[in-house]
């Protein structure tokens, strides 16, 4: 039996189960191969194999293989030396204090008990419960509904609630980062989205031949005429329809995969023309244009690389991205355009598909947007996100007709000293690895 990430938008209460199940599936003669970020289930598995280092051009090597309770200490796997401690996600130093909030009261859509709740502003609170605790609905359905239509355009009815208090006037905007893809066609890629793009083909126009044949800007894009190729109108592959069939997907036979016509890749920047550009990792080209002093382009890309997307190509298109790469590319551009006015972030699952490795990488593009006066709203069962966060909002104690209340809200620490609390028992654990003492709840 091959599973692909089954911990996907799981708590830990429900791994728990999981484990269990794949383990009496072993048991009866069978052969269960898991992959899987999720640490509770690495640490239940027999042997474990672990492909790195990284990520890209940078990975596909088996890094580590052994039994999982024999492992060895300094090896070259960042899987290996978080199970042995030799790196971890630090807890942080101490959480946020906030006043500002905004408050939803008598939340009673779908499976919610006419619950309040308040949202810290300016701090990152998880949402968090068992799956069908009723997350979703409170956070997108009602929370981020509500607030949209207040303050800009209309958006689908809000779920049902009694009122919306606090300091709704303290924030200008709210934005639901989701896991769908970041454009409509299949020519958006991430250095579109984020907007560099823009720069790279002004420095193309900018060289001398580029001149001399009267390029502009826009030949070097694949969204208008003019350099594309227009066989395949920038696609580089032709989709023939088969009236029964999957439609087959061809290499474009004028460009041959190139996308642009044969004389605007004659134009080149230091040997490399616009194809090899999209062709290059985003680590790659930040190296290229900081070496040949295209700070303001590599400056555009930083942001890429800091939510751990560095191994992708410039003009990967979006449709080879997966969900969890997708919200990251959108996470890069809120911290690119540097938003001045204060925005709630809401984040549904975004570590989802995520390694430990990377995990970090992601709370440190959440503090970025902190430290710029936003506020962060996760919706999460990762431990290491939550142990993080500066307040975790617990709702269960079930899923579906059981779920729906407001077990717990408060600090981690808080959270984990309720007994009644699934998140809580799964969080104490995960604080105590890391020495922290925790105080029964009264």
């Amino acid at each position: 039996y091959i599973l692909d990430e089954p911990s996907i938008g799981l708590h830990s209460r429900d791994t728990d189960r999981l484990i269990k199940v794949l383990r009496q599936l072993q048991q009866l003669g069978n052969t269960v191969v898991v992959v899987e970020h999720d640490e509770e289930i690495i640490r239940a598995a027999d042997y474990i194999i672990d492909i790195g280092p990284r990520a890209g051009r940078l990975g596909g090597e088996v890094v580590y293989e052994g039994d999982m309770k024999d492992l060895h200490p300094g090896s070259n796997s960042y899987t290996v030396r978080y199970l042995l401690g030799e790196e971890k996600i630090p807890l942080p130093h101490s959480h946020r204090p906030w006043n500002n909030y905004i408050a939803i009261k008598g939340a009673r859509e779908n499976n919610l008990r006419g619950i309040d709740v308040k949202f810290p502003l300016n701090v990152m609170t998880v949402v968090t419960g068992v799956s069908g605790s009723g997350k979703s609905t409170l956070v997108r359905d009602i929370f981020y509904r509500a607030l949209k239509r207040q303050y800009s355009e209309g958006t689908e009815r809000p779920g049902e609630f009694i009122a919306l208090e606090g300091d709704i006037k303290a924030v200008k905007d709210i934005e639901f980062v989701d896991q769908n893809p970041i454009g409509k066609s299949s020519r958006s890629n991430p250095v579109t989205y984020i907007k560099a793009y823009d720069e790279i083909r002004k420095l193309f126009a900018d060289q001398p031949l580029a001149k001399q044949m009267g390029y502009t800007a826009g030949y070097f894009s694949f969204n208008t005429d003019g350099g594309r190729c227009e066989e395949c109108k920038g696609e580089g592959t032709v989709t023939v329809e088969m009236q029964f069939m999957a439609d087959l997907v061809l290499e474009c036979e004028s460009c041959h995969g190139k996308r642009f016509k044969k004389e605007v890749l004659e134009v080149k920047f230091h040997d490399l023309n616009i194809y090899d550009i999209l062709n290059m990792t985003v680590d790659q080209a930040i190296e290229f244009f900081t070496t040949h002093k295209q700070t303001k382009i590599a400056k555009k890309l930083l942001p890429l690389q800091s939510v751990g997307l560095g191994y992708i190509k410039l003009g990967q298109s979006s449709s080879t991205l997966s969900g969890g790469e997708n919200q990251r590319v959108k996470l890069a551009y809120f911290l690119s355009i540097e938003k001045s006015s204060p925005t709630i972030f809401i984040f549904d699952e975004p570590t989802t598909g995520l390694h430990f490795h990377d995990i970090k990488k992601l709370l440190e593009a959440f503090e970025a947007l902190i430290n710029r006066g936003h506020t962060i709203v996760i919706i999460e069962h990762n431990m290491d996100v939550i142990k993080c966060a500066d307040y975790v909002i617990d709702l269960g104690p079930e899923g579906g007709n059981k779920g729906g209340s407001l077990v717990v809200a408060g600090t981690p620490e808080e959270v984990a000293a309720c007994a009644a609390s699934y998140t809580g028992q799964f969080l104490k654990e995960k604080l105590l690895e890391d020495g922290e003492n925790i105080e029964p709840h009264p």
